[in-house]
């Protein structure tokens, strides 16, 4: 069975999960808890992975996989929804760059939100914070423009990467209130969530 190192609060583990579910793969992932954490190492993804970040996906020989980009792609190699990964083509390129762009979004929010809970209040720049969110918001604009192009049945890695990246803005990020600024977004946001994928991969507390 394979195991996966994960945390249910990140959307990079959701990324994968999502993956798993639409390749009927989800039953045959072992989920093992773990840490991670911006500054403290958590020893039982580091003994797998130097970057001791998740997800991480330890396979049947034992060999390791990281990050989310290469276990997506692994995954849907294995699976039944080749469609995920467009195998070449303008599709191919499409989808992998909406997922950079998803992506890019998560990298941002996540730099941003570890500048209010990891560094201390003393050391917290603001300006550098704001400039991680001025790329959400870039990110953001791109995706609005663009949501008409996003299909919600069959979606390639691009859709699942975007949905993901705006599932954590919802769940990190009211504040931000994006969906009354990107609505185009939004409404395509608002149907691709509703997929059992997405619906069974919702982060969560603890």
């Amino acid at each position: 069975m394979l195991k996966l190192l994960f945390a249910p609060t990140s959307p990079f583990v959701r990324k994968v999960m999502v993956c798993a579910h639409l390749t009927g793969q989800s039953e045959s992932i072992a989920l093992l808890d773990s840490a991670a954490h911006p500054v403290r190492r958590d020893a039982r993804i580091a003994a797998h992975n130097p970057l001791a970040k998740v997800p991480t996906l330890i396979l049947e020989d034992g060999h390791a996989l990281y990050d989310s980009r290469v276990i997506c792609e692994y995954l849907a190699s294995r699976g039944d929804a080749a469609n995920i990964f467009p195998a070449s083509g303008p599709a191919r390129w499409t989808a992998l760059s909406r997922q950079a762009l998803g992506d890019g979004l998560l990298d941002a929010a996540l730099l941003a939100r570890y500048e209010r809970t990891a560094r201390p209040e003393e050391i917290q720049w603001q300006t550098w914070r704001e400039a991680q969110l001025t790329k959400v918001h870039a990110c953001l604009d791109t995706i609005d423009t663009i949501a008409s192009e996003l299909v919600v049945e069959q979606p390639t890695i691009g859709e699942i990467t975007i949905g993901c990246a705006l599932g954590y803005l919802d769940f990190r990020f009211p504040e931000v209130a994006w969906r009354s600024q990107y609505r185009n977004a939004a409404r395509w946001d608002e149907v691709f969530q509703k997929l059992p994928a997405m619906q069974a991969t919702r982060p969560h507390e603890g």
